[in-house]
C-alpha cells in the first residue's frame, strides 16, 4: 500500500519535470526565432543587408562582413536596441581596407603685431626647418609659433610653388592671413594706403607662376576726400571726368551709368573715400549728368554740396532756363546749385595770361603777368621754395590792371604744376588750363581737388593730365645699377663705422645703414649683390682678412634686420688686399678701411675667381651711369 504510494508520487513528479523540459525548450526556441527575427528584420531596414543574425538560447550572434567600422557600429548599436545588449555577441568583421588617400595637405598663416602663427599638415618631405628659418630671417624679433603636423607623404604637384608664393605673400604682408594649399594661394591682408595695395598686388602678381591660382584680398582704408569732388565735361566727342568720388561701389557704378549714357566710353578712376556731403550723393550727380547732356554740353563741379553747372558757349537761353529749373526743383536738399551760362567775349582782345611750365628735367619757367613786384617776389620764392633753388627762371612783367584775385591763381597755378612731373599751368581772368604727364594715378583728381579748394567750385578749368607708367614711382623701380650708384652716393662724406678692432657697428653708423636699407628696399628683388669688407695694413694678413669677413657679415646682418632681402646678397672680406689710397700715413689708412657695395651682374657669377675680370668690363659698360673717383672704380666688382 505504502509502495503504491511513493510510485504515484514518483510518476506525478517525473511528468511535472517533463512537461517543465519542454515548457521550457518550447520558450527557448520561441526566444530564439523571434530575437533572430526582429534582429534580422531590423537590419534589413536599415540597409544593413551585410549582416545576419543567429540565436543559441539567450545569446544573440552578429555575423557577417562590415564595410567600415561606422558600419559594424551601426550593426552593434541597432542589434543591441532590439534585445537585451548583453546578450548581443559581436562575430561581424570589418573588410580590409585599400590603401590610404594621401591627406589634403595645406598651411594658414597669420600675420600680426603680436607674431607669426602657423598650423597646418605639411608633407615630410618639405623642409620645416629651411622653411622657419626663412620666417624667423623676415619676421625680424616677432614670435613664430609653429603648429604644424608632417604626414610621410610626397608632396602634391602644384605645392612647392604655392609654399613659394606664399611665403612670399608673408614677407610683404606684416598683416595678413594666407591660406596655402597645392597649386593655391588665398591672401587675406591690409595695406596703409591706397598706393601699398597697389604695390603689393603688383609685386604678388609678378611673382605668380601658371601652375599657382593666385585669390588676392587685399584692403586699404578709404582716404577722407576734402572737399568731396567731382568734375564732368561734355563738349562733342570730349566727354570725360576729370575727377570723381564716390562714397560707396554702388554709388560709383551709377555715377558710371549715367555717364556711359552721356556717351562718355573711356574708362576713368572714380575714388571711394570718406567726407561725403550726403547719403544721396550719387543720385545728385547722376541727375546732374543727365541735365547736363539734355543741355547739349558743359562742364559739371561738385565740391562738397556745392554745384556749379557751366553750359557751353552759345546754349539757347530758353533751354538754358527750363534744364536750371528741372535740376533745382530735383536736387536733393542740401545741394547748392550755381548755373552759369558763358557770354561770347570779344575775341579781338587777348586776356591777360600767366604761365609756368615745368621740363622734364625739371627745369621751372614762370612767364607772363604779375600784379606787382611783391608779387613777382612771392611766386618766384615760393616756385624756389616749390623745385629748388636752382631750378627757377623767372621772366614776368608787372601788370597793375590785373583782377584782384590774380596772386591767388598764380600760386594755385605753382601748386598745381608741382603735381605733375612735367607740363605747363596757364592762367587767365577766366579759365585755368592745366596740361601734362604724371606718375600718379590719381593726380586728375587731386588736382581738381585742389582747385576746387583755392579758386572755388565755380572756376572753369581744364585739367589734360595724362598718366604714364614709367614715372610712377611705384612702378619706376631703380635698376640694379642706379641702385648701386645712390648706395654710393650716400657713403660720399658719410662712412659705416665699426669699434676699434672690431666687427660690432658704431652707434654713428645706424643712420647711415638706416638710409641704404631705405633704398635697397626700393631695388628689384632679384637683384645680387657682394658686400665687400676692407681694411688696413696693419696687423697679420691674417688677422685683417678675418676682420674685413666679419665686418661685411655685421652690415649684411644689420641690413636683415632692417627687413631688407639678403637672400640674393653676399658678404665678402678682403682684408687689405684691395687698398684705394696709401697705407702710409693716417688719411689712407682711414680711406682703406670701409666697407663696399656692388652689383653682381649675372654674367659674372659662374666662377669666383673671374670677379676682378668681370669687374673690369662691368666697370667700361656702366661708365656712362655713374662717375666714381679714380681710386673707387678699381675696387668694383661685378
Amino acid at each position: 500500500m505504502r509502495l503504491s504510494s511513493y510510485v504515484t508520487i514518483a510518476a506525478t513528479f517525473l511528468s511535472a519535470a517533463g512537461l517543465c523540459f519542454v515548457a521550457a525548450g518550447f520558450s527557448v526556441t520561441l526566444i530564439e526565432e523571434n530575437s533572430t527575427k526582429g534582429v534580422r528584420r531590423a537590419l534589413d531596414k536599415a540597409s544593413l543587408t551585410w549582416a545576419d543574425a543567429d540565436a543559441n538560447g539567450l545569446q544573440l550572434f552578429l555575423i557577417g562582413t562590415a564595410p567600415s567600422e561606422a558600419e559594424r557600429f551601426k550593426a552593434v548599436s541597432l542589434a543591441g536596441s532590439i534585445v537585451d545588449a548583453a546578450r548581443v555577441i559581436d562575430q561581424t568583421e570589418v573588410a580590409d581596407r585599400e590603401a590610404f588617400a594621401p591627406p589634403r595637405f595645406s598651411i594658414e598663416i597669420l600675420r600680426n603685431d603680436s607674431g607669426i602663427s602657423l598650423i597646418g599638415l605639411i608633407p615630410e618631405a618639405s623642409s620645416t626647418d629651411d622653411m622657419l628659418k626663412d620666417i624667423n630671417r623676415f619676421a625680424g624679433g616677432d614670435r613664430v609659433s609653429d603648429f604644424l603636423e608632417s604626414a610621410k607623404y610626397p608632396a602634391p604637384q602644384g605645392w612647392a610653388p604655392a609654399l613659394e608664393l606664399g611665403l612670399e605673400a608673408l614677407r610683404l604682408l606684416p598683416r595678413s592671413k594666407i591660406s596655402i594649399d597645392a597649386g593655391n594661394v588665398a591672401v587675406t591682408a591690409m595695406a596703409d594706403s591706397p598706393a601699398e595695395k597697389r604695390q603689393f598686388e603688383t609685386k604678388l602678381r609678378g611673382r605668380a607662376s601658371q601652375d599657382v591660382n593666385l585669390a588676392l584680398n587685399i584692403s586699404a582704408p578709404r582716404p577722407v576726400i576734402s572737399p568731396f569732388t567731382l568734375r564732368f565735361l561734355s563738349s562733342g566727342d570730349d566727354v570725360r571726368f576729370d575727377a570723381c568720388s564716390a562714397d560707396t561701389l554702388e554709388a560709383r557704378d551709377k555715377i558710371s551709368k549715367a555717364a556711359q549714357a552721356a556717351g562718355m566710353t573711356a574708362e576713368f578712376e572714380c575714388r571711394i573715400g570718406l567726407g561725403v556731403p550726403s547719403r544721396r550723393w550719387s543720385d545728385a550727380v547722376a541727375l546732374s549728368i543727365e541735365k547736363l547732356n539734355e543741355l547739349g554740353g558743359g562742364s559739371l563741379t561738385f565740391a562738397d554740396a556745392d554745384i556749379t553747372l557751366t553750359a557751353l558757349e552759345g546754349t539757347e537761353q530758353v533751354l538754358f532756363d527750363r534744364i536750371v529749373g528741372e535740376l533745382e526743383t530735383s536736387l536733393p536738399d542740401v545741394f547748392a546749385l550755381d548755373a552759369v551760362l558763358p557770354i561770347p567775349e570779344d575775341a579781338s582782345e587777348g586776356p591777360p595770361e600767366f604761365v609756368a611750365t615745368l621740363s622734364p628735367e625739371g627745369q621751372v619757367q614762370l612767364r607772363g603777368r604779375v600784379g606787382s613786384e611783391l608779387a613777382r617776389e612771392t611766386a618766384d620764392s615760393y616756385a624756389k621754395a616749390r623745385f629748388g633753388s636752382g631750378s627757377v627762371y623767372t621772366a614776368a612783367r608787372i601788370d597793375e590792371d590785373l583782377p584782384r584775385n590774380w596772386s591767388v591763381r598764380v600760386l594755385a597755378a605753382l601748386e598745381t604744376l608741382s603735381q605733375l612731373n612735367n607740363g605747363s599751368v596757364t592762367v587767365s581772368p577766366d579759365q585755368f588750363h592745366v596740361f601734362g604727364d604724371t606718375g600718379h594715378v590719381s593726380a586728375k583728381s587731386d588736382i581738381a581737388q585742389l582747385l576746387a579748394e583755392k579758386l572755388g567750385s565755380s572756376e572753369d578749368f581744364s585739367i589734360k593730365v595724362t598718366y604714364k607708367k614709367k614715372l610712377d614711382p611705384v612702378l619706376g623701380l631703380p635698376t640694379p645699377q642706379e641702385c648701386e650708384s645712390q648706395i654710393s652716393e650716400i657713403q660720399t662724406g658719410r662712412k659705416i663705422a665699426f669699434e676699434p678692432g672690431s666687427g660690432n657697428l658704431d652707434s654713428s653708423a645706424e643712420s647711415i645703414l638706416d638710409d641704404i636699407a631705405e633704398i635697397l628696399n626700393k631695388c628689384p628683388d632679384d637683384m645680387r649683390m657682394e658686400i665687400s669688407g676692407h681694411t688696413d695694413s696693419q696687423g697679420r694678413e691674417s688677422m685683417n682678412l678675418e676682420l674685413s669677413q666679419t665686418r661685411a657679415q655685421a652690415v649684411l646682418s644689420a641690413l636683415r634686420d632692417r627687413r631688407v632681402l639678403t637672400s640674393r646678397f653676399a658678404a665678402q672680406g678682403f682684408g687689405e688686399a684691395n687698398p684705394i689710397a696709401d697705407n702710409g700715413t693716417a688719411e689712407g689708412r682711414e680711406a682703406n678701411r670701409r666697407i663696399e657695395f656692388k652689383v653682381i651682374l649675372p654674367q659674372a657669377t659662374v666662377e669666383e675667381t673671374t670677379t676682378l675680370d668681370a669687374l673690369s668690363d662691368a666697370t667700361q659698360s656702366d661708365a656712362t651711369q655713374e662717375q666714381q673717383g679714380e681710386e673707387g672704380n678699381t675696387d668694383e666688382q661685378n
